[in-house]
This record gives C-alpha cells, structure tokens and sequence, in this order.
C-alpha cells in the first residue's frame, strides 16, 4: 500500500490507524502549498482535488477521503479491532466520523487554515466552534470512565485528536472545554499517536521553511 500525506493534515489519522494495525505501507508525502510530491508528481494525478489523503491498495486501486480511507484501514485489518463488530457500534462509529469530518473538520478548521479565506470567513468559522465543541464535550462526558471515544480506541480517535490537535495552531482554545482537554492529553499520550507525530512535525517544520524561503 501507498498512503499520499501531507504532514500534520488529516491524512495523520490514517498514519495512526496503519501504526495500530501494524500495517506495512509506504509514505508519499506531499506539499501543502504546491501539491507535488518530492519526485514532483502533482496531486491531481491521483486526487482530482488535490487532497490527502489517497491510499493505493496492494491491487492498484486510489481510494480518497479520510473516513472511507480508515474503514478501508480498520476493515483490511480486522484484528487491530479499529472497529467494533457490533452493528450499533458500527453505526456509533459512522456518527463519529460524520461529526469529526463535516462538523469539525471542515466547518471549523478548513477556514481557520485556509489562507485564501477572508478574515469575514474566519471569524464566522470561530463563531460556529463553540456550540459544536459544547457537543464534543457533552459526548466525551458521556463515555464515563472509557479513555476513548467509543470506549476502546478506534479510527474515530485516528481522526479526532488528529483534528483536535490543530486546535494549537489557531485562535481555538480547548482549555474552555476539560473534558475535551483530558481526553486530548491521554490521545496525544498513545505511542501510535506520538510516533506519527514525531514522524510528521519534523517534516512539517521542514514545509514551513521551504515555503517562507521561496
């Protein structure tokens, strides 16, 4: 397998779910800014829009999007148990994925991050955080004494505190929130989680400077 990533972007989530499977796949890293590879093969060529992350299967085949890319991860690997067998657990797990992908990936962070948005945008974004990290907290509330998301860690906690880790880099601040704040800390402890991370912000770094010395 082949995973397209760019460092720190939500294609860590799939790095982390390959970790926990003790999965063998190699890592293409693409630039965030130019959307090319290191060998200078530009993202559209297997990502119409230019998005990480992409898996190439062992057959050859290119799957995008971050939730289809970790079921395809959790299904390929069922012994990592990066999903529960239970049907209403599977159907938990998809409510996560949605949650994450639509209500804080991309109604929060995308704009917060986008350069090309006007400052109008991201200020509506930051508007919109609160009530959707009030629900975050209220579900993480919810779990009791359970570490995770949905009790034993999953690919809804690959892709959550690989989201929530941005919080960092932008005017969001958890410390509002200590359930989620607790729970962050104890994610960010997971030796898969700190191992991409360790991997990923190097390389990151590397970007930064590349792109400010261009």
């Amino acid at each position: 397998m082949e995973l397209y990533f760019s460092p720190l972007a939500c294609s860590m989530a799939c790095r982390i779910a390959l970790d926990e499977a003790g999965a063998q796949a190699t890592f293409i890293e693409v630039d965030h800014h130019t959307h090319r590879t290191g060998a200078g093969e530009a993202l559209e060529a297997v990502s119409p829009l230019a998005q990480v992350p992409v898996l190439r299967t062992d057959s050859g085949e290119l799957l995008t999007e971050n939730a289809a890319v970790l079921q395809y991860i959790a299904a390929r690997y069922p012994e990592a148990m990066l999903v529960a067998p239970q049907e209403a657990a599977k159907a938990r797990l998809h409510e996560w994925l949605s949650f994450i992908g639509t209500e804080l990936h991309k109604s929060i962070f995308n704009p917060l991050f986008d350069r090309h948005a006007p400052p109008a945008v991201k200020a509506y974004a930051l508007t919109k955080a609160a009530a959707r990290l009030d629900v975050l907290a209220k579900r993480l509330e919810a779990r009791g004494e359970a570490e995770y998301v949905l009790g034993a860690f999953s690919i809804a906690d690959c892709y959550l505190v690989t989201v929530l880790n941005w919080a960092q880099a932008t005017p969001v601040d958890l410390t509002k929130w200590p359930a989620i704040k607790a729970y962050l800390t104890v994610a960010l402890a997971r030796p898969s989680v700190a191992r991409a991370i360790a991997i990923e912000l190097p390389l990151y770094l590397a970007e930064k400077k590349r792109a400010a010395d261009s």
